[in-house]
């Protein structure tokens, strides 16, 4: 026998640690390891975390085996690895039933259980009794079972095995928004079972289906069918959130040890460098301790305070375990590896030394990884006082096989038996590489030869559908039936993949299917889906988002994307191609749009360079005929040859007849019926002040004017079940005021009833109740008497046949639109007209379809909207928006504060979503469909411009739309009414815009196609809004943080009126700021933690009559997502935004008070509202001392003070604030932060009264 060398002889003693504490404890009939000699439960984790040591074992063995001994051992570690992956394969399919469960009711109950038994690979405890539910773990298998079948590892023996592979992936690939209990099967560290969204669990689930997509199960045997595939968008959505969550781990978790195998090895599912440093700086700086890192703050496992008798914790104890968390030994195994990827030496050396020192020696000499460091219970005292100061003293496992692995894999790396690349084959630790620009290539196709040589006369060669045969070019969703059919097997009763869909990545690919090849358009441009994609400038603006996002996500995949585009007939305005296609058109001609590149050219010329997946799976495999299509898909494929929209709609085309004075009074009985139905409440100078009723005396009043508030005894009826149509509209700076008892009783104008037409509370209840118990599909529906008012009464017993005349002869669709929403009022949408269209019975729904149709071709983009909500139309992307937004932790409200908001907190169904949207705004159709718009924009905006939600946990839709809708007011200098309807009328694009430039603070103006003195005149004479006016950012001349709105007037000779508009709107400034920043709930950074170093001092902050008491610090730690949001949830209990931002102001001189401990103690709970209050009064007292501004209005002795006609400030102030203060500065001797300041001195005992003590505010 010949000698070994070295190496053979190091490796020889691995082989045996290996032998000795791993081999020896597998099962011989399963091949899963047990959790300890008397347990044996297989966790699915540890277990593919164990074999990660036998498997890069065997490949050090393969690259010296000069033997045959060497040869052998490496087969038999091998074999060892590929039983245990098969074994845990063999555990969970036998739950196979649960995989298909799972995909439609994402219940925890019905997930894969996280551990088996080793013996037989049954299950071992209950559904219910164990928190199953652990994405990462099935992620973790996936994964390291890609990297081992590339390294060269046959584990998969048959197609049956491959589908139940697949399935995997349709389980995993909705991670994103799926709660779940994390890699510590906890939750919510409280333990009470909770499942929470965590970071690692999103990490491994992107990184597996990065590692599967396009793998071949079967190695370099393998052909078409034992390929797995993976929609590039699932893989992406995870980046995305987990981008947007990092470093936090999750809700309850600011910070986890454990996203080091998320951001490293085995992982690397990060491609961020910076936030891959971010994060490991974190855990080293906050988690690290002498004998390993803590899991998290204030973990209580194995402490010696925690109580071993119960598995949870109350809330209150948590603040007992700070300090004497437990240091796991493993995560310096992480790091080394990690620095072993990285190629840093001197770290390695540093960890590689920490673990000597911490390692216990076993038989033979041989280093064990125990499984965690404890504080010794008569240490924790001197522990608590200097942390870190103790020994600890190993408990748990010995040695814990997971770390133990780990540090196998480590020396192997560091003794050069193993290159890093070998235990990466699919080379995922280059992600984060820097890669070359992505270009994008874009197709525009004609749908016809009279497109064609429309685009031929704007210079634009373009081919027609017929001229790029023998591709094929087809919509989105023909794309996600075909995905339907991906891992369907009847034997194990699969059903294949559930979701319908197809995001931009996956129609930016080509597809071969046998002989033919297919192209897709982009899902969000299948057209007759929603009014949106009616407006060009929304679809143009949408490509060019496209373009960027292709741009930034195109990873991982072979080829160029490929972005294919149809311009039908359906595109063109009153027969021509519009100018923002056009324009967008020649910007691709240039190789560049917005910071992408692109090339434009035929689809012919792309396919060498596209990237080309192949849809083998629609094959029919079980049928034995692999080659020939299913004949399901071929019959599939030839009903939808793609069609062009071509509906057209005559109903309301009749000939006009002679109009008589009968008909126009009935025009004027149903005149504004539309106008009635709106729930935005903007008064241009002042917003939401307690005040009288807005509009002209002849207004008919409802359940949102204060007339019938004050009726109701002066204040507006408290929210109680069934009472949530009640809103109040109160005039004034704030934006809606919920009236108190200590409010002063608001003086109503006289209108008479007859007028007014508000109902009694009786005949309110009354209508609620008739309004509740009517389903909203059903056919009747009924508006609240406010609403209708005596109008239906007076004219019930009228023919509708007359209104119906009406309707043909009638030009204006505004006023067709008031016959119809009467109509809908008074008989439901299924109330047969009695009119016939081809043979078929027309009822008012077909008539609205019509109405709908002609506002979208004439662009009557409020009409639209109004319509549209009375069919019921949604917005296709409606559950993925507010998905999109909740996951990178932002909750959202819909409805108008602050007594009709519902906050979303969790994904919902598209269903529930738009009944509690329509919930939220009543009978207000226009409201709820601009609601659920706004919601794909921000959706949007969050995907693309982050950064624009930064510090933001609440987005209120509600409220996001009154201040629209009050920017809209005084740029245009009109009243509130024209300002919503202004509002309700802008295009999506500029909807869109405003959105942006809102949420963004960029300056903006408002270009109307009207001149200045045209707008005034509006004001007297209302002409209808036809959304002419564009949204265009605007440079300003003075220096901001945020740049406040200007106008720009397009006609020159008003310049006088303009100017005198411009000066008051730069007096504005921080007013119209605060009132921005408390709409969007932005707050400062870092607001949080600090408000939480102030709670620390006092005994509780009360904000509106809430408080947040000081035990908050004891449940939660400072960065903690949970206390920020019990913060905000205070915080949004008061209704004027620009009144919370002064409240947060003062919070924030709270907390430098805390900061530079001026007191040891702030004493007991502090009114945040009292400072405010307080540095209003001294704001006023120093405003009659200098004569400011504020002696107009508030800064007068009490007696003189004069108050408004509903007993609020004369200025319009909210909540009893001059408006003047609002509009100070923060900084300066005059500014807000300084009164603050002074406030605080004045009304808190705590601090010191004699001494210096600097009080500048910087």
């Amino acid at each position: 026998m010949r000698s070994r060398s070295n190496s053979g002889v190091r490796l020889d003693y691995y082989q045996r640690v290996v032998h000795r504490l791993m081999m020896n404890h597998q099962q011989p009939v399963t091949g899963l390891f047990p959790a300890s000699p008397t347990n044996d439960h297989a966790w699915i984790r540890d277990n593919v975390y164990c074999i990660l040591a036998v498997w890069g074992l065997s490949m050090a063995y393969k690259k010296i085996a000069d033997q045959d001994e060497d040869r052998a051992k490496a087969y038999e570690l091998e074999q060892s690895c590929v039983k245990l992956m098969r074994g845990l394969l063999m555990a969970m399919m036998q739950q196979k039933q649960k995989v298909e469960d799972f995909k439609t009711s994402q219940n925890p109950l019905d997930s894969l259980h996280a551990k088996y038994s080793s013996i037989n690979g049954s299950t071992v405890v209950g559904d219910q009794e164990w928190g199953h539910l652990q994405i990462d773990a099935v992620s973790l298998y996936l994964l390291v079972l890609a990297q081992m079948t590339a390294s060269g590892l046959q584990i998969i023996f048959s197609l049956d095995e491959v589908a139940f592979i697949q399935n995997l992936i349709f389980y995993i690939e909705s991670a994103y928004c799926i709660p779940d209990y994390g890699v510590w099967e906890r939750g919510d560290k409280t333990n009470h079972g909770f499942p929470e969204l965590n970071a690692s669990s999103i990490g491994m689930a992107k990184a597996a289906l990065e590692a599967m997509n396009e793998l071949d199960l079967f190695g370099a045997r393998g052909g078409p069918s034992s390929v797995i595939h993976v929609l590039a968008d699932e893989a992406q959505k995870c980046q995305a959130v987990l981008q947007s969550m990092l470093p936090r781990e999750s809700n309850s978790k600011e910070l986890d040890s454990g996203l080091l195998a998320i951001i490293s090895f085995p992982a690397f599912a990060v491609d961020d460098p910076q936030l891959i440093e971010k994060t490991r700086d974190a855990i080293v700086n906050k988690l690290r301790g002498k004998y390993g890192c803590k899991r998290f703050l204030r973990d209580g496992h194995k402490t010696p305070k925690e109580d071993p008798n119960r598995l949870y914790y109350e809330p209150w104890e948590l603040r007992m375990f700070e300090n004497i968390e437990c240091d796991w030994p493993l995560f310096f195994c992480y790091l080394v590896i990690d620095y072993c990827f990285e190629g840093d030496k001197q770290s390695i050396g540093e960890y590689s030394q920490k673990l000597d020192e911490i390692l216990i020696k076993g038989e033979d000499g041989m280093k064990l990884v125990p499984e965690l460091y404890a504080v010794p219970a008569h240490k924790v005292d001197a522990e608590y006082k200097d942390p870190g100061s103790q020994e600890r003293i190993p408990l748990g496992r010995c040695p814990f096989l997971w770390g133990q692995s780990l540090y196998i894999l480590g020396k192997l790396l560091q003794e050069g038996f193993l290159a890093a690349g070998e235990l990466d084959p699919l080379n995922r630790r280059l992600c984060s590489e820097k890669k070359p620009d992505v270009v994008v290539q874009v197709v525009i196709l004609a749908e016809d030869k009279e497109i064609r040589d429309k685009l031929l006369e704007h210079d634009l060669f373009v081919q027609t559908i017929a001229e790029v045969a023998p591709i094929e070019v087809q919509p989105a969703r023909v794309l996600s039936h075909l995905y339907t059919y991906l891992g369907r097997n009847k034997k194990l009763g699969l059903s294949g993949r559930i979701s319908r869909d197809v995001g931009i990545l996956s129609t930016s690919k080509l597809y071969s299917l046998n002989d033919r090849i297919f192209a897709f358009t982009p899902q969000n441009f299948d057209y007759e889906e929603y009014y949106t994609s009616r407006d060009p400038a929304l679809l143009a603006s949408n490509f060019t988002a496209n373009l960027a996002f292709l741009g930034m996500s195109w990873k991982h995949m072979l080829g160029r994307p490929t972005i294919t585009l149809l311009a039908t007939q359906y595109l063109l305005d009153q027969g021509k191609v519009p100018m923002a296609m056009i324009t967008t058109m020649k910007k691709l001609k240039s190789g560049y749009i917005n910071g992408t590149r692109v090339t434009l050219g035929n689809l012919g010329d792309f396919l060498s360079t596209s990237a080309i997946t192949n849809l083998s799976f629609l094959g029919s495999q079980e049928d034995g005929y692999p080659d020939k299509l299913n004949p399901q898909v071929q019959q599939y494929l030839e009903e939808h040859l793609m069609k062009s929209f071509s509906h057209k709609w005559s109903l309301l085309t009749q000939t006009r007849g002679n109009r008589n004075n009968r008909s126009l009074r009935r025009r004027m009985s149903v005149k504004g019926a539309i106008k009635k139905t709106r729930s935005i409440n903007v008064d241009s100078e002042t917003l939401g002040m307690e005040g009288e009723c807005v509009g002209p005396p002849d207004r008919k009043a409802s359940w949102l004017d204060v007339d019938a508030i004050a009726k109701a005894g002066g204040r507006s009826p408290s929210p109680g079940p069934g009472d949530w149509r009640r809103k109040s509209i109160n005039k004034g700076t704030s934006t809606t005021t919920l009236l108190s008892p200590q409010s002063p009783e608001i003086k109503s104008p006289n209108f008479d009833r007859a007028k007014s037409e508000s109902p009694s509370k009786d005949e309110f209840d009354t209508t609620i109740k008739v309004t509740l118990s009517v389903p909203r599909g059903g056919g009747m529906r009924h508006r609240c008497s406010s609403e209708t008012g005596n109008t239906s009464s007076h004219y019930a017993d009228q023919e509708v046949a007359e209104l119906l005349a009406m309707l043909r002869e009638e030009e204006s669709l505004e006023e067709q639109g008031d016959i119809l929403q009467y109509l809908v009022d008074t008989h439901g949408l299924d109330y047969n007209t009695g009119m016939l269209e081809m043979g078929r019975v027309v009822t008012v729904k077909d008539l609205l379809k019509g109405l709908y149709e002609k506002a979208c071709q004439q662009k009557l983009w409020g009409l639209v909207r109004h319509t549209a909500g009375m069919l019921g139309k949604r917005v296709e992307d409606l559950a993925k928006a507010v998905t999109d937004l909740l996951v990178r932790q932002k909750q959202v409200t819909v409805g108008m504060p602050p007594s009709n908001e519902y906050t979303i907190t969790a994904p919902l169904p598209e269903n529930e979503l738009r009944h509690l949207i329509h919930l939220a705004y009543g009978d207000d159709e226009s409201t709820a469909m601009l609601t659920q718009e706004l919601l794909v924009y921000l959706a949007m905006f969050i995907r693309t411009e982050p950064q624009l939600f930064l510090e933001m946990l609440r987005l209120r839709v509600g409220l996001i739309i009154q201040v629209m809708a009050t920017e809209l007011s005084r740029t245009l200098s009109c009243d509130g009414e024209e300002a919503s309807d202004r509002l309700l009328n802008l295009s999506p694009f500029e909807m869109k815009n405003l959105l942006y430039h809102i949420l963004s603070g960029k300056e903006f103006a408002i270009n109307s196609a009207k001149s200045f003195t045209q707008i005034v005149s509006d004001k007297i004479k209302p002409v209808k809004g036809r959304g002419n006016i564009s949204v265009v950012s605007q440079k300003s001349g003075r220096v901001s943080k945020k740049s406040q709105i200007g106008i720009i007037l397009n006609d020159g000779s008003n310049l006088d009126e303009a100017n005198s508009i411009v000066e008051p709107d730069r007096q504005g400034q921080w007013l119209r700021r605060r009132r921005l920043d408390g709409a969007l709930n932005r707050v400062p950074r870092d607001f949080y933690p600090r408000v939480w170093s102030v709670l620390e001092k006092c005994q509780g902050l009360a904000i509106e009559g809430k408080v947040l008491p000081q035990n908050l610090t004891q449940e939660m730690t400072s960065g903690e997502l949970k206390f920020a949001l019990a913060v905000e949830t205070v915080l949004n209990s008061i209704p004027q935004p620009e009144y919370r931002q002064l409240v947060v102001e003062a919070l924030m001189v709270l907390t430098l008070v805390a900061e530079y401990n001026v007191a040891p103690s702030l004493g007991g709970i502090i009114a945040a509202e009292h400072l405010v209050h307080k540095a209003n009064q001294i704001f006023l007292d120093d405003q009659i001392n200098c004569n400011g501004d504020a002696t107009l209005c508030c800064a007068k002795p009490t007696s003189q003070r004069e108050a408004s006609a509903s007993g609020g400030l004369l200025c319009g102030g909210a909540a009893f604030v001059c408006q003047h203060f609002y509009d100070s500065a923060p900084s300066g001797s005059y500014g807000t932060m300084t009164y603050i300041t002074r406030a605080v001195a004045s009304l808190l005992d705590c601090l010191p009264k004699t001494g210096e003590l600097d009080c500048a505010v910087s």
